[in-house]
Order: C-alpha cells, then sequence, then structure tokens
C-alpha cells in the first residue's frame, strides 16, 4: 500500500503533517476528513523530494533484479519446509508471502501456479532460466526421477553458497587494487592540471635550462588543460569501445585468455575455474545428470572461454564413445595430476566424489592464491603510484633548484 505526505490544520488552527498509508490520494484525504481535521495538501512519498526520487529509482532498479542471495535463501527455506513434510505447492505459497523483493515473489507465485497446473518443478524453473541456471534446473530435474528432492535442494544451497562466498573473494580481492588505481589516476591529473600551471610563469623563459622532465611535463600539462574535453571524449569513447569489444566472443576469448596468463594473476583465475568447473560437474554426476548433458552444462558454468571450449572437445570426445580423461590429458589448462585423478575416478566408478574432492582443495587454493595475489598487487601498485607522484615532484623541484644555484 502506498504512502502518502499529508498537511492537515487542525479545528484550532494548528497545522501539523506526517505520513498516512492508503490506496489512493483520494483515500488518504478521506482518512484525514474523518478524523477532523482539514485536508490542506495530500502527495504521494518522493514526489516533493529530489532526494526521495532518487532513493525510489535505486529501490525499483533494485526490485527488478533477484539476486544469487534470494534464490539461495528460497533454496534453503524450501529444503526445510519439504523435510517438514509440507507439500510443494503450500512450501510456495509460505515463501512467497515471506519474501519482501517485489520481482521474486512475483516469480515464486508464477511457479507455483505452474505446479498447480501440473507442471512439473524443473519445468516451471525453466521458465526463469537466467535466475536459476542449468545446473540448477537439472538437479532438481533428477531429484524429481530419483525421489531426492530436499536432499537435492540442499545440495544445490550448499553449491550456491560456495559460488557466492567464490565471487564476494575474487571480487574483494579486485577492489584494492582498483582504488589505487583510480586514485593514482586521479592524483596524476590534479598535479598536472592545477599544481603544475602554477609554475608556468617561474619556468617561463627558462626552457633552455630545464631538464627534460619537466618540459615534457610542462607540455604534458598545456595539452591537458586547453584540449582536457576532447581528451575526456576520446578517453570516454575508448572506454565504450573497448566495452563493446570485450562483449563480442573475439574480445571476450582474448580477455580470457589474458586472465590466464597475467603473472600475478593467472594463478587465481586458474584455481577459479578449475574449482568452479570440477565442483559443478561433480554435482550434477552424484546428481544422476547424464554426463553428456552434464559437460555441457561444466562449460557453460566455468566462466572462461578457454575452459568452455575445452569441455566442448571433452563433449565430443565423450559421444564418440572415449574417456573423459582423455582429451585432457592433451590440454594444458588441467594440470596433469588432475587428470590423472579423473582418470582414476572413472576407473574406479566413484568420478562424482573424485571431483568433489578435487573442488573442495581448488577452493583452498584459490583462496591461498587470491591472499597471494592481493600481497604482490599492493606493494606494485603502492611503487608505481609514489613513482608517478615523485617522478612529477622532482620535474618540478629539480628545475627550481638549478635556477638558485644560477641566480646564486
Amino acid at each position: 500500500m502506498p504512502n502518502y505526505r499529508y498537511q492537515v490544520r487542525s479545528a484550532e488552527g494548528v497545522v501539523r503533517g506526517g505520513i498516512v498509508a492508503a490506496d489512493s490520494a483520494a483515500t488518504a484525504a478521506a482518512i484525514l476528513r474523518n478524523q477532523g481535521a482539514h485536508v490542506m495538501s495530500v502527495a504521494p512519498v518522493g514526489e516533493n523530494s529530489s532526494g526521495s526520487a532518487i532513493i525510489e529509482l535505486i529501490k525499483r532498479a533494485n526490485a527488478a533484479k533477484p539476486t544469487q542471495k534470494h534464490v539461495l535463501d528460497f533454496t534453503t527455506q524450501l529444503a526445510v519446509m519439504v523435510r517438514a513434510g509440507i507439500n510443494l505447492r503450500a512450501a510456495l505459497d509460505g515463501i512467497a508471502d515471506q519474501t519482501t523483493h517485489a520481482t521474486f515473489k512475483k516469480i515464486i507465485l508464477g511457479v507455483k501456479e505452474d505446479v498447480e497446473s501440473g507442471k512439473q518443478f524443473s519445468e516451471a524453473l525453466a521458465k526463469h532460466p537466467k535466475l536459476f541456471g542449468p545446473l540448477y534446473i537439472n538437479m532438481v530435474r533428477a531429484s524429481e526421477m530419483s525421489g531426492s528432492f530436499a536432499d537435492m535442494l540442499d545440495r544445490i544451497a550448499a553449491y550456491i553458497a560456495q559460488q557466492i562466498e567464490t565471487r564476494k573473494m575474487v571480487v574483494g580481492a579486485s577492489i584494492y587494487p582498483a582504488v589505487i588505481g583510480v586514485l593514482a589516476v586521479g592524483v596524476t591529473i590534479f598535479l598536472l592540471t592545477f599544481v603544475l600551471p602554477k609554475f608556468y610563469q617561474v619556468f617561463e623563459g627558462k626552457e633552455d635550462i630545464l631538464p627534460w622532465t619537466t618540459t615534457f611535463l610542462m607540455n604534458l600539462s598545456k595539452v591537458l588543460v586547453a584540449q582536457w574535453q576532447l581528451i575526456v571524449g576520446g578517453a570516454f569513447g575508448v572506454f565504450v569501445l573497448l566495452f563493446l569489444a570485450l562483449k563480442t566472443e573475439v574480445g571476450g576469448y582474448w580477455a580470457d585468455r589474458l586472465k590466464l596468463t597475467i603473472p600475478v594473476v593467472k594463478n587465481m583465475f586458474r584455481s577459479l575455474y578449475i574449482s568452479r568447473s570440477l565442483q559443478t560437474m561433480g554435482q550434477l554426476i552424484n546428481a544422476g545428470v547424464p554426463m553428456l548433458d552434464t559437460l555441457v552444462i561444466t562449460g557453460e558454468i566455468s566462466g572462461n572461454r578457454l575452459f568452455k571450449s575445452m569441455w566442448v572437445r571433452v563433449h565430443a570426445n565423450v559421444k564418440q564413445g572415449k574417456k573423459i580423461a582423455q582429451p585432457l590429458l592433451k590440454d594444458t589448462l588441467l594440470p596433469k595430476a588432475v587428470c590423472q585423478m579423473i582418470s582414476a575416478g572413472e576407473e574406479s566408478g566413484k568420478l562424482g566424489e573424485v571431483l568433489d574432492q578435487i573442488s573442495v582443495y581448488y577452493a583452498k587454493q584459490l583462496k591461498e592464491n587470491i591472499k597471494a595475489a592481493t600481497g604482490l598487487i599492493e606493494p606494485i601498485m603502492i611503487i608505481v603510484m609514489g613513482s608517478i607522484v615523485g617522478f612529477i615532484a622532482m620535474a618540478i623541484i629539480l628545475p627550481i633548484f638549478k635556477m638558485s644555484q644560477i641566480v646564486s
């Protein structure tokens, strides 16, 4: 029910304001009049406040985007309720009543309606592939065949929680270098456009005795000050082109390749993609999903085009009757030891368990690699930032010392 901000005057002439919840402005005014007040104004909350309007826009934007956290909470609640003996339709109805996210609530109610109409739960979820994903849908479909619905939901919830934690670690590791990088660029621009121009008059006419560093920075500063609109526009254009290029298949391929070749972060990204791929594959195999479907989903969820291509090649070989380990041994993306363990898992018939154990190991490796990458990036960024600022400072100070010596 919407809220309305009002101003009223009492019978004694006292003006007061507040907020009232009502179906419409007319209903809100009627409520206030029934209280014996003279209504002066009634307006939706946020209508006359630009700050409130911005907040409302942000809320609407967020309301349109359910996150994996919403999916995790939904899956966990559903597993508990199903295990408690509550039927699926009642469980969905109860979860929808407790959900405060408007869009996600609408999705849950839509799933409930599909289930009531006779559709399988996995079919209803398949209408929202971006939210639930192929792994979620296929694991639910497998549980519907095996009858282990509650246990499968617990398994899915654990998988989603692990992926959320992994994503947080990777994003957290990239925040500090990004902040330092932005700070370095900002400080450099400030020194060149606001500090260095103050010395133009001091250095004017003395170009012969100025070191090349000072001359270079003065020329760069003049260009930045005189052509800043063009430079900003050009930088924005380059950013847009780069963004669009990364959206293409070729650009995305080279970006994914770069992640696996940059010395400081390559081990972190490799551990991330191996852990994600093998965990996904292990979960699907343990759930009873057919191997060919498992390989397709693993490639889609791996998060890197090179790893996706690898799983596509494995899929083609398995389709021809070969074992999984054979094409993996010919590839360089997975360590030989991992391929050998996968081969042993195939031979023993315990591939799902082996993949789970390997993914747990690489999840630990990922944490260690993130710490190592962050530990290397921090001093590198500080050294780069200090070098830039020091270079500019010395380019300003050295000629001043030189001119003072000439004068003395």
